[in-house]
């Protein structure tokens, strides 16, 4: 019986094995390689002892190659061109790329950045499929058990295996209709209004109202809508107020005017948020990519509006985020 088992295999004693076969010595063979003489014979020792074939005798002045040897060669040699294959990173082709990509986002994120980037993937990328799920307070199991690869949200779940990185920062507005009023010239015209939120489901509100509600701030709240959309059928031909991110008068708010707030509010972060399994995926890290790559097209001002709402903002995550 072999006193080494086969498992003691390993690439560098298949190289020896190569390089001495076909340069027909122990000597010209360690040159090749790098290696020092006793270094080569060492390794054709250990795999004489898993073979049970001496491997090269002597001939002449030189050495030939058993046919056991000569039967080995051959496979020698593809199992090294498939060690070097698992070891070196595919190139990804998006083109080539074909997957059904979930991501959640609730709809402030969703309707910023995910319709520029399925438009980006269809050039890219053709035979990706977008799926779009609410993030609501994301959860760890929510990147845990891959029900999406990635998640748009100002409120990251808190976790060692849990990347995030920081996309921007958006500025809270107050949104009116200006065919119905004035924006609220001070602190007393804003909480004399009626005013439009956002109770998300089960009975979570804003991170923005509770933070106002925590510094005394009492506002009289005529609705409550489930999501940000629903602020865009109840503020048009109403005297409504609604204080929301800046940003969503890119899209959901688009037609109403607003107002800097009559008193500091907390700026709104924006996270991308990923497992750590996918850190160093190559097609998850262009997908990344692309949405980062779309910032700023998004986040500039449109042609005749005033200061952007939003800002690109580092990668750390900070304290005290206030999320929607």
């Amino acid at each position: 019986m072999n006193d080494l088992d086969w498992s003691a295999l390993d690439a560098r004693l298949l190289r020896v094995l190569v390089a001495v076969a076909q340069s027909g010595s122990v000597t010209a063979a360690a040159q090749r390689l790098g290696v020092t003489q006793s270094a080569v014979s060492h390794q054709l020792d250990r795999l004489r002892a898993i073979v049970g074939d001496p491997l090269f005798v002597k001939s002449g002045r030189g050495i030939v190659a058993t046919a056991r040897t000569e039967a080995l060669l051959a496979p020698a040699q593809a199992l090294l061109q498939e060690m070097e294959r698992f070891a070196q990173r595919e190139r990804f082709d998006p083109a080539q790329w074909e997957a059904r990509l979930t991501l959640a986002a609730n709809d402030l994120q969703r309707d910023l950045l995910l319709p520029p980037l399925l438009q980006r993937l269809q050039q890219l990328a053709p035979k990706v499929q977008l799926r779009v799920i609410p993030s609501g307070i994301p959860s760890l199991e929510l990147l845990r058990q891959q029900q999406c690869q990635l998640v748009l949200s100002p409120r990251p779940p808190d976790g060692t295996d849990i990347v995030q990185k920081r996309l921007f920062e958006d500025a809270y507005r107050v949104f009116y209709d200006p065919a119905q009023r004035a924006a609220p010239r001070d602190l007393d015209e804003y909480l004399a209004a009626e005013h439009a939120t956002v109770v998300y489901e089960p009975n979570r509100p804003l991170d923005l109202d509770q933070w106002l509600l925590g510094r005394g701030v009492q506002r009289r709240f005529r609705v409550l809508v489930s999501g940000f959309a629903g602020l865009a059928s109840f503020l048009p031909g109403s005297r409504l107020l609604a204080t929301a991110p800046g940003l969503l008068q890119r899209h959901l708010l688009r037609g109403l005017a607003s107002a800097t707030p009559p008193l500091p509010c907390p700026p709104l972060p924006m996270y991308l948020v990923w497992h750590l399994r996918h850190q160093h995926d190559p097609a998850q890290r262009w997908l990344r990519e692309q949405i980062e790559a779309l910032l700023p097209a998004v986040l500039s001002p449109p042609l005749g509006a005033g200061p952007p709402a939003a800002a690109p903002a580092g990668t750390a995550a900070g304290s005290g985020r206030c999320g929607a």
